[in-house]
């Protein structure tokens, strides 16, 4: 129905003023347009041409039960600055980026962490050195949340690199593993307008805190990090275009 009969609908129909009508009808018309372009499945078929590439590698399922409680995991959680030389299991990586980001419905939608509108705006890379997981080469590595895979960005070991963009804080260079945890705002701006940022930036402490209590219940242990230059980064690891640093998180076991 073209807008014009709807006003002529609403005139004779109630006992709305003339410029009553044409504001309800252009508050219908704005709520129809937002359902049909902010609909979860059209959200999310967007992010994923964002993710999808050739060349993805499955990880282990996710463990679903633990010999931790929630509640030791919370007591003992500390930011750790110091890493032994080990590595870590495929396993345990593919259960941290699970509790981070993985998918924790049957329906395939909804992830580990809340956002706001479920639009997903964050991005995890994963940056390995030389015999820092257990079957998997150094370089880094984007995690998939729809197949629980990671696709391999770059080859080389950019762990030292991501440290000197981070104000030379070398410590972070000796955990096996650093998470570069990254948003693409305009998947959410485009519902909550400037807002959404800030949204981002709350979804990203959620997923923060989600991966300090995984590691701590598998025994190993996390930092965080927000002094950093932000286009260093993004260009030490590659990022894909858009992907901003928000923080960066060192995992590893402790000395």
């Amino acid at each position: 129905m073209a807008l014009s009969s709807l006003l002529q609908v609403l005139k004779k129909n109630s006992r709305l003023t003339r410029r009553q009508a044409c504001r309800f009808g252009g508050m219908l018309g704005l709520f129809i347009y937002g359902i049909v372009q902010f609909r979860p499945g059209h959200v999310l078929a967007k992010s994923r041409k964002i993710y999808k590439k050739e060349g993805t590698l499955n990880l282990p399922a996710p463990m679903l039960d633990g010999d931790v409680s929630l509640q030791k995991t919370i007591k003992h959680r500390r930011t750790i600055r110091s890493f032994a030389n080990k590595p870590l299991t495929v396993g345990q990586l593919s259960q941290i980026l699970w509790a981070a980001q993985g998918i924790t419905e049957d329906s395939g939608l909804k992830r580990a962490a809340p956002s706001a509108g479920a639009l997903y705006p964050i991005d995890i890379y994963a940056v390995l050195g030389n015999n820092s997981v257990r079957e998997l080469s150094q370089g880094v590595y984007h995690y998939y949340p729809p197949d629980h895979s990671i696709e391999k960005i770059i080859d080389t070991d950019a762990r030292e690199d991501v440290a000197v963009a981070s104000l030379r804080q070398m410590w972070m260079a000796v955990a096996p593993v650093i998470l570069v945890i990254t948003s693409e705002y305009s998947r959410i701006t485009i519902k909550y307008g400037e807002r959404g940022k800030r949204y981002a930036m709350i979804e990203v402490g959620h997923i923060g805190q989600n991966i300090f209590l995984q590691c701590e219940a598998l025994g190993l242990c996390a930092g965080i990090v927000g002094a950093f230059y932000d286009t260093q980064v993004a260009g030490a690891i590659k990022t894909k275009k858009n992907h901003e640093p928000l923080i960066i998180m060192p995992v590893g076991w402790r000395l």
